[in-house]
Order: C-alpha cells, then sequence, then structure tokens
C-alpha cells in the first residue's frame, strides 16, 4: 500500500504536499502524530484503531506504557486534505520533527513516516548496526 520516498518542500505555512499515490489509501479520518525516532507518523483510520487499541492495553502502572501513550495521544490530529493534497503541520509536531524546508515522505506499507531528511539518512545507517544485533533469524528472516 505504502511504499517509497518522496521528498517536499514546507511551505511558509508548514504545509506539506502528501504524495498523490498515497491520498487514496489514506481516506478520511488519517492521524498525524509523533514516530518513535523524532519523525511523525501518519496513519489511516483503520491502522490508528490497531495502535489505539495495543496503547489502551498497556498498564498506566508502568512508566514506558505511559510515555508512550502521551507521545502518541498527545501530539495526535485529524488530517485534513485540502484541495492540491497538502496539509497541514502544526508547529509543535514540525518542531519536534525537526521539520523547516524539506520533508521526506516514506512509505512504510500500512503507515507513512515523515522525516527531516538528514535524520533519515542517519536512520538509514544505522540500520545494519540494529539488524547486526537483533536476531534477524527471529524475525522471520
Amino acid at each position: 500500500m505504502f511504499w517509497g520516498e518522496f521528498t517536499h518542500q514546507l511551505d511558509a505555512k508548514g504545509r506539506l504536499i502528501i504524495p498523490a499515490r498515497y491520498r487514496t489509501h489514506l481516506g478520511p479520518g488519517a492521524i498525524l502524530t509523533r514516530g518513535l525516532d523524532h519523525n511523525l507518523v501518519i496513519y489511516p483510520q483503520n491502522a490508528w484503531r490497531a495502535v489505539t487499541e495495543h496503547l489502551n492495553q498497556m498498564p498506566i502502572t508502568q512508566a514506558s506504557g505511559r510515555a508512550l501513550r502521551r507521545l502518541m495521544f498527545s501530539g495526535a490530529l485529524e488530517l485534513e486534505l485540502d484541495r492540491q493534497g497538502r496539509v497541514l503541520i502544526p508547529t509543535y509536531l514540525r518542531a519536534y520533527a525537526q521539520l523547516e524546508n524539506a520533508a521526506l515522505v516514506v512509505g512504510m506499507e500500512t503507515y507513512l513516516e515523515i522525516w527531516q531528511p538528514d535524520n533519515w539518512r542517519i536512520a538509514l545507517n544505522d540500520v545494519s548496526s540494529v539488524l547486526a544485533a537483533a536476531d534477524v533469524q527471529a524475525l522471520g528472516f
């Protein structure tokens, strides 16, 4: 569903063009929120429901569960695409993801990530070290 990388510029108001190939898969009710790696994430409504169900099952007595709920829910907002396929990214989310001019929209199969381009390159460079430390066979590969 969501594959590939697309670089777009943010306009002066903080609007970002969502690539046309992604727009039809987002549908109404898509949610924008903070990601785990100082990026942003856009979930279609069905994927967001799965995320919220998982988050709501985490015990609030555990600090990590509370922290993850705070990160995801406090930043969440329902997206509205204008006629040109742009979304307004609020200042607090742009600051969190360090977005100033350019943004990279990355497809992750069931959701989208939005990255500051230099941070995306750093994350990609870290992939091999993360995978080397993980048991890739346990991941099914």
